[in-house]
Order: C-alpha cells, then sequence, then structure tokens
C-alpha cells in the first residue's frame, strides 16, 4: 500500500537498497530474545552514509527540481545528519553549505577536527562553526547561511536538522517501511517489535506512518537520544501526521501510536552514559557491529535493557533498525581509553 501512495513523490536514487536484514545470533543468545538487525548504516552508501541518506533521496529530487545549486543544512559538530547532506551535494555536483553548532560539552580538543566533520570536509562543504544549543527549533545561524548563498548569486535548498522538519522529510521512512514488508515476506515472519533511536523525529515518524498503512499494528519504539522526551515526541507527532496527511493515509495517526522510551539518553544530546559505552562494545564485541555515543549506542542500550528486564517478548522476534553514525567514534575515541 505504502509503494502506491509514495508514486507521485520524486525521488534521486542515493542509496543501496534494500539494506540487508540478518540476525544478530550472538546478541541474542546472550539476551534472550531473538534479535535482528537491519543495516541502514551499510546500505546507504555515500561517506558512510546513514539513515538520512533515505530521506535526502525526496528532498533532493525537489532540490535538483527547483534549479537549486546548494544544500544549505544544521547539526551539531559531530553532526551525522550534516556529513550525509555533504556527500549527498558532492555526489550530484552541487555545493554544501552546512551550519555546525555547538550542541555537545565533549572535552577533548579533537572533536572538532575528526569524525563526522572531517569527512564533510573532504567531500567538499563548506562548514560555518556557530552557534550552541540543541534544539528542533528554526535557528539564526541556519537562515543567515541560507540568505547568505543568495546574497552569492547561489539558490540555496534548505535542509533542516536530521532532514526532519520539511513537508517531505518523514517519505523515507514510510518508504522503509514498504520495504521492510518485502523483506518479511521472503523471510516468512513478521518483526513485533522495531527498536530505533529518535531525535529530530521523521525517522521514527515515517516508521509510522508506514506501518499504519499496513493491515496489523506494530511496536515501533524510538529510544529518545535527545535527553528531552517531550520535545521528541511532540517532533514525531508533528511529523508523523503531517506525513500521513501529505501521502492521503486513511488511518489517524494516534498517540498511543508514537513510543518514545526517555530512560537511554544519558546525561543529554551527545553525550554518552556508561551503559551506553557498554552497550556500544557489547555489541562490537558480540556481533562486530558497530554503534555511536550519541544515537545507537543508546537505542542498543536500551534494546539491551529491555531484554534484561523482560519488557521484549522472549518467543518474539526483534528488529534493531541500524540507522548509522559510526564515523563519530574517532571523535568519542577518550571514552573507550
Amino acid at each position: 500500500m505504502t509503494a502506491r501512495l509514495l508514486e507521485r513523490f520524486a525521488r534521486t536514487k542515493l542509496g543501496f537498497f534494500p539494506s540487508p536484514v540478518h540476525p544478530l545470533p550472538r546478541l541474542s543468545k546472550a539476551l534472550g530474545v531473538e534479535i535482528w538487525a537491519k543495516r541502514d548504516d551499510v546500505s546507504s552508501g555515500l561517506a558512510f552514509g546513514g539513515n538520512k541518506i533515505r530521506k535526502l533521496e525526496f528532498l533532493a529530487a525537489e532540490a535538483l527540481a527547483n534549479g537549486c545549486d546548494t544544500l544549505v543544512s544544521i547539526g551539531n559538530i559531530q553532526s551525522n545528519h550534516t556529513r550525509q547532506v555533504a556527500a549527498v551535494a558532492a555526489a550530484l555536483g552541487m555545493r554544501a553549505v552546512l551550519v555546525q553548532e555547538t550542541w555537545t560539552e565533549w572535552p577533548d580538543e579533537a572533536y572538532a577536527t575528526t569524525g563526522n566533520i572531517l569527512l564533510s570536509r573532504i567531500v567538499g562543504a563548506e562548514c560555518i562553526l556557530e552557534g550552541r544549543g540543541y534544539s528542533t527549533a528554526v535557528k539564526e545561524t541556519w537562515e543567515e547561511a541560507i540568505e547568505s548563498v543568495k546574497r552569492q548569486g547561489g539558490k540555496p535548498y534548505a535542509v533542516p536538522a536530521g532532514a526532519s522538519d520539511h513537508p517531505l522529510g518523514g517519505l523515507g521512512y514510510a518508504a522503509f517501511a514498504e520495504e521492510l514488508a518485502h523483506q518479511e515476506e521472503e523471510l516468512g515472519f513478521r518483526f513485533d517489535t522495531v527498536i530505533t533511536a529518535t531525535c529530530t523525529g521523521s525517522t521514527q515518524a515515517g516508521m509510522i506512518v508506514g506501518f499504519r498503512a499496513e493491515a496489523r499494528d506494530r511496536r515501533v519504539i524510538g529510544m529518545d537520544t535527545a535527553a528531552d522526551a517531550a520535545m521528541t515526541r511532540a517532533a514525531v507527532t508533528k511529523i508523523a501526521r503531517a506525513t500521513a496527511d501529505l501521502i492521503g493515509l486513511n488511518r489517524a495517526i494516534r498517540d498511543e501510536d508514537v513510543l518514545i522510551d526517555p530512560r537511554f539518553a544519558g546525561p543529554a544530546y551527545g553525550l554518552p552514559d556508561a551503559a551506553t559505552i557498554d552497550a556500544i562494545r557489547m555489541a562490537g564485541r558480540l556481533e562486530g557491529m558497530l554503534t555511536d555515543p550519541v544515537y545507537e549506542g543508546k537505542s542498543m542500550a536500551g534494546l539491551i535493557a529491555m531484554a534484561r528486564n523482560g519488557e521484549l517478548p522472549a518467543k518474539g522476534k526483534v528488529l534493531y533498525v541500524h540507522l548509522g553514525g559510526a564515523p563519530a567514534l574517532s571523535a568519542y575515541h577518550s571514552a573507550f581509553a
């Protein structure tokens, strides 16, 4: 159903989809729950990829159709999102201007020079280090960068933080749901619970919309990584309902569809706690799967704790959606010393 609903939206192929789904046997054995992973980290390509590539396929198509020559976006200094915007711009022959704000106070002099921001610079992005404080609100630093491109004679296309609060922001993960449904047909079973990191909102929101288009409900748990569950819930709900309206979904997005778990966000956005670091080590040592201190390490910490606490169905099948983020690990090297 979702594929038909999305047919009228232009899309520029950027990733290498469908992303694979595979079991995590050693982690499953350790936790007593059958866990699989869907690897958007490895199939989205473009400068180590990540979940934003799915969203940018729709935004980039609109940017090209409008004759834009510059993608202008915003994120933290170690933003996975801005790295992916930079990579998309490079692949399409466009310019990228990235506002890299300080959303995280991490005490390492290499934090602003390695990891994601290094990759953004390598692929040719202009990185503007201005602004402070995580928020999903529109920032003046971003608006000024957009106006600066115009003054220089360019035609900017505005990409909000996380490619989220944008009319097309939820489409990528609405399409993800259709992709997963085909894979489940091939596997011969369906996943009861889907676990994902959630922050600016459109990844989880798109999943909710895509799964609501199915005949059977499933639980989509968003592990808050913003350390502000109320803001995250508001963002996910807003984007999910706007996306449902955009595609003409005939099923309402209910409050109970938006499941946000605030317990594993750590002390603040971008700051890991001991549970995050332990989860990164566990996934790495049992499955050779790398997760990061900002997003995936926190969602993995949530999955581990829920399994140990008996909050996940012992006889069900759990899908962990890996959204990328590992390029940030080098910026957090002191956490693993």
